[in-house]
């Protein structure tokens, strides 16, 4: 069995391997490999792997949009709901005297 330092790259055969994807097993060059997830892996791979879950994470993250807005419009009418209450309970004694009160249209 060849050593690294004797192996060439999967996609250049000139160049000499810098690592072995854990995937395919193949060697390459520092060029044809990226690190994803403490790991190194070739472009194809990682791909391969990106490919899949990307639909999952969307469907979810549609889902917990929604989950979301509902959640703020159920929060914003309860907000509302305790303001317009807090108004409510509010005595009538509490605006005598203001001016919405006073007869300062007939005093003319």
């Amino acid at each position: 069995m060849q050593t690294l330092a004797q192996q060439r790259c999967f996609n250049h055969s000139l160049r000499e391997a810098a690592a072995r994807c854990p995937q395919c097993r193949q060697f390459f060059c520092r060029e044809c490999i990226t690190e994803h997830d403490d790991r190194v892996i070739c472009a194809s791979c990682l791909k391969k792997l990106e490919t899949t879950p990307v639909t999952q994470r969307r469907v979810f993250a549609t889902l917990m949009r929604w989950a979301f807005c509902l959640l703020s419009v159920v929060m914003l009418w309860f907000v509302f709901f305790l303001i317009g209450d807090s108004l409510a309970s509010i005595p009538t004694s509490f605006h005598e005297g203001t001016i919405w009160k006073t007869k300062w249209l007939d005093s003319k």
